[in-house]
């Protein structure tokens, strides 16, 4: 028996949005638990001697001042813990794109405008806060990473809309 064509483009929005709804969970969950990452990838890199360069210097460097600033300062940590909170709420909001796509097709621009300003937002306040341009990078690869299952969700999304329109 051959689905619907509708029934269809649903699974598969639901199937990319799952995916970005996914991705920002994940990217949630790991700003609170950053020192412990940090700790893993440190290991994992060998990167422990402070007068390391490059990749492993960056990581000794960004593991020992989020270590001094646990011990001393752990109030600062409460930063991390609100920006988890910003990718859970967004996710939370990006449901109604799950549960009914055509119904709130305005979230589809919302999370492409937020990946697309993810770009000069990791530009201008990298090149502030002293990021490596490597690093820089890397954070706007998440805003272009999540475009991706954004454009196939909505892709998805309009022909269902198609559909919808073609049966009324």
């Amino acid at each position: 028996m051959k689905e619907d064509p509708s029934s269809l483009e649903l699974k598969r929005c639901r199937l990319w949005m799952s995916v970005f709804i996914g991705g920002l969970v994940v990217s949630g969950v790991t700003a609170i638990l950053l020192e412990w990452e940090l700790r893993i990838l440190t290991d994992l890199f060998g990167a422990h001697d402070p007068a390391a360069t490059g990749l492993n210097g960056w990581l000794v460097k960004v593991h020992v001042a989020l270590k001094a600033v646990s011990e001393r300062y752990a109030f600062i940590n409460y930063g991390f813990d609100w920006l988890a909170f910003g990718h859970l709420m967004i996710a939370l909001a990006m449901v109604g794109v799950w549960l009914d796509p055509v119904k709130n097709e305005w979230l589809f621009t919302f999370g492409v405008m937020a990946c697309v300003l993810v770009i000069p937002w990791a530009f201008v306040f990298g090149e502030l806060r002293g990021i490596p341009i490597g690093w820089q990078l890397i954070d706007c690869a998440f805003g272009v990473v999540g475009l991706v299952p954004l454009w196939l969700a909505r892709r998805a999304m309009l022909a269902l809309r198609q559909g919808r329109l073609a049966l009324t």
